[in-house]
């Protein structure tokens, strides 16, 4: 199979390609990816040398490269988004662009080869539960997007949706709990947490630490990706969580407890603008369908991620310090057709 992985260099996109060439080496993968701020390059500098691997640099709103480069795939495994929601409400426009408009172009060039779409979705797409609330979000949840990145993911959502039902393509959808583990950008909670404490900084904590997340390891949520790709039923959509709902305040504690910090090192900050108070995601009909199930507990999944941010100082200081940016593959040649391979 050849895949085109967009966000490639982001998170969870360059964990899911890890995982792909690790557990299926006679697959192909193009990454592709923008490389914004969020973009690594060193999170696969594994991999550079396989054949079976190469890195381009473009835009997914570009419409002409990426027609160049998909006409030959298989699938489209569609990662690159903006993502973070506090940039979203300071910077809204480039979320529109990226996450509406972005995918909008990759849909296009999808349906004129009428190649599968898988595409990535989150479950903030849903707004948020009450704390009192035993419900949990499933595929039949209507949306309700509270933030303007939120918003921005619901619509990439619909879209999807809409060329499966006017033009046949063949897609599927993901919509996932929150992500953490190796390689994830240390402005997000987790990371900038352990990454404080590893320098010996409070870390600060939104309002009342009160809201409450669903977590799951990213392994755990690439494995569920892999089995709707290989799996799952054209147009369905599959939630993938791991009953795993934690307060702010207990996911900062699990964190100090791991380093053997005590309360002290909590700061707490004015609250986030708009600050979703619950998300919980069902992943039953995903487990049933597929044949998938987490296997990483939380407090396992939280001293492995801890771990290996001690154990990779370097990686993320280059990111503190800016020096990822200026990271080259060792052996990358151009490719004869197109100028914007790195």
């Amino acid at each position: 199979m050849k895949m085109f992985i967009t966000g490639g260099a982001g998170f969870i996109g360059s964990n899911f390609i890890r995982y792909i060439l690790t557990k299926y080496p006679h697959y192909s993968v193009i990454n592709y990816d923008k490389l914004t701020y969020a973009g690594n390059l060193e999170n696969l500098k594994d991999f550079e040398r396989y054949d079976n691997y190469k890195f381009i640099k473009g835009d997914i709103c570009n419409q002409e490269l990426v027609d160049h480069l998909v006409k030959d795939c298989d699938i489209i495994v569609h990662f690159a988004a903006e993502s973070h929601v506090d940039r979203s409400v300071d910077a809204p426009e480039d979320f529109i662009k990226t996450n509406i408009l972005g995918t909008f172009t990759l849909l296009e060039v999808a349906r004129k080869y009428n190649i599968r779409f898988h595409h990535i979705s989150t479950d903030e797409v849903f707004g948020d539960l009450l704390l009192e609330d035993p419900g949990q979000f499933d595929e039949k949840t209507a949306y309700d997007p509270s933030s303007p990145y939120s918003a921005a993911k619901a619509s990439s959502d619909h879209l999807v949706r809409a060329y499966h039902r006017t033009y046949g393509l063949p897609i599927t959808i993901s919509n996932c709990s929150n992500n953490y583990g190796p390689y994830q950008f240390p402005e997000k909670v987790i990371p900038l947490f352990v990454t404080n404490l590893i320098e010996g900084r409070k870390v600060p904590l939104y309002g009342d630490g009160k809201n409450v997340r669903d977590w799951i390891h990213v392994d755990d949520h690439n494995a569920g990706v892999d089995a709707i790709i290989h799996k799952g039923k054209i147009g369905e959509t599959y939630c993938l969580g791991a009953d795993s709902e934690k307060s702010n305040k207990d996911l900062t504690m699990t964190i100090l407890n791991q380093m053997g910090f005590g309360e002290e090192m909590i700061e707490f900050v004015a609250d986030r603008l708009g600050h979703d108070r619950r998300y919980a995601i069902n992943s039953n009909k995903a487990q049933a369908e597929l044949g998938w199930k987490p296997v990483i507990s939380f407090e396992e999944g939280i001293r492995r991620t801890v771990q290996w941010y001690i154990a990779n100082e370097g990686w993320w200081k280059n990111i503190q310090s800016g020096e990822y940016r200026n990271y080259k593959p060792e052996e990358q040649q151009p490719d004869q057709k197109s100028d914007f391979l790195i």
